[in-house]
């Protein structure tokens, strides 16, 4: 037997402690496997999550506003999907790394290159007034990507504004305008707006590009016999569309229809990727349990988790205080005695030694000199009892009877009747 102990905490209590563990351990988990164990991609680059000027957050918005599916990507096998690829390397990239995404592009989707301008740096947290991921400018300068698009080149200089897709606008820095030229395969799409820079275009190739090539305004004579090969559009200046660019709502509208261009008939979000820009992370298994479709897997383990956990806690409750196995006096030796031989099913072994103990009780209360041969002394005492009137049934029947009980009903009856004759003794 067990008894129910005082249980020191409730069980509210108890339970709101394990499932905030529980709460905490999954979340941890979930953020490891995420990534997020940092500062987040707002740390003042020139990437889709940065939000001071040379960043291109604004832009990731206003597309994903605008109806676009939009991923920031930390993970390289996302640069081989569908879809719009929006790369914005940094100065320091390599550009045979830059060249290998690109060609293992050509047959998947279209790929937006904007290139960099902007040398920045983020403004220290002490800074008043100084929001998290502002940036400084401290300068201007053109990437040197060797092995990536060599026969291409890029230059500094002056310019008053841009025109093209049929919208005009301001530059944010007049001063330090980027462009591309050199190369006799590139479209233009933007250009200064005294026509003579080329500040976005397209490389025209054996693909087949109706948008761009309306939105450049012109027949080129190329065939595009082959409809399969996705293009590539480079943005030399940054500013039609950074974040400092993107305050103006002229080149806003040019960002719209220019990503629209480059990414005509094709299915899928438009990716911008962050590990050129140093926010790659690479995939666990950790990672894996959290992204479809493993994530249904996970919650089905995690419900079940769950139940198991609840069902516990219900199951168990406050703890057991143990007692002895065997109580003190003699009526639970007794208790505990009987239920050992009723366990065993050895019943029948009662009788004979029960009606010995009675024989020798009723001989000593008629005052018969006790004898070890049973049957003399059970016909001594039935000649005592006959002699008194005291019994009806002979007294070697009953033991007999006793002696051949085999059920707890025949044993119990058979005893009762040797019981009986000791009271009428006055025993």
């Amino acid at each position: 037997m067990t008894a129910r102990g005082a249980n020191p905490f409730p069980p509210r209590v108890v339970l709101g402690m394990v499932l905030f563990g529980a709460l905490a351990f999954l979340l941890a988990l979930y953020f490891i496997g995420a990534g997020e164990t940092g500062s987040g991609p707002n740390n003042g680059g020139g990437h889709a999550g940065g939000k001071g000027l040379n960043g291109y957050a604004a832009l990731a918005s206003l597309l994903e506003k605008g109806g676009h599916t939009v991923r920031l990507s930390r993970n390289e096998s996302d640069l081989a999907g569908a879809g719009l690829l929006v790369l914005t390397p940094p100065h320091g990239a390599d550009g045979e790394d830059l060249a290998r995404i690109v060609a293992r592009r050509r047959y998947a989707g279209p790929t937006l290159i904007v290139l960099p301008k902007w040398y920045a740096g983020a403004l220290p947290p002490s800074q008043k007034g100084a929001k998290k991921g502002w940036v400084a400018i401290h300068g201007a300068g053109s990437p040197q990507w060797k092995g990536f698009a060599d026969d291409i080149s890029v230059a500094m200089g002056k310019a008053g504004g841009w025109r093209g897709g049929g919208l005009s606008g301001p530059l944010p820095d007049k001063a330090q305008v980027q462009s591309g030229g050199g190369s006799a395969r590139l479209v233009p799409l933007v250009r200064s707006s005294d026509g003579k820079r080329v500040l976005a275009g397209y490389i025209a190739d054996d693909g087949a590009y109706p948008a761009l090539e309306a939105m450049a305004g012109a027949r080129l004579g190329y065939t595009g016999e082959d409809a399969r090969i996705y293009p590539v559009v480079f943005v030399f200046e940054p500013d039609l569309l950074d974040n400092y660019g993107m305050a103006n709502r002229a080149n806003a509208l040019l960002a719209a229809r220019l990503v629209g261009a480059a990414g005509e008939g094709t299915d899928g979000p438009v990716t911008f990727d962050l590990t050129l820009n140093g926010l790659g992370r690479a995939m666990n298994l950790l990672t894996l349990a959290f992204t479809p479709p493993f994530l249904a897997a996970t919650l089905c383990l995690l419900i079940a988790a769950a139940v198991v956990t609840w069902r516990a806690f219900r199951r168990f409750g406050p703890p057991l205080a143990e007692t002895r196995a065997i109580a003190f006096g003699k009526r639970q030796l007794v208790e505990n005695s009987a239920g050992f031989i009723r366990r065993t099913r050895r019943l029948h072994l009662l009788g004979p030694p029960y009606a010995a103990l009675m024989r020798r009780r009723i001989a000593h209360a008629l005052g018969l000199p006790w004898r070890d041969d049973g049957t003399a002394m059970d016909e001594a005492i039935d000649r005592a009892l006959t002699a008194r009137g005291k019994t009806h049934t002979p007294f070697f029947a009953l033991t007999e009877k006793l002696g051949h009980a085999r059920s707890q009903h025949e044993l119990l009856r058979a005893a009762e009747a040797l019981k009986q004759i000791e009271r009428m003794l006055g025993r």
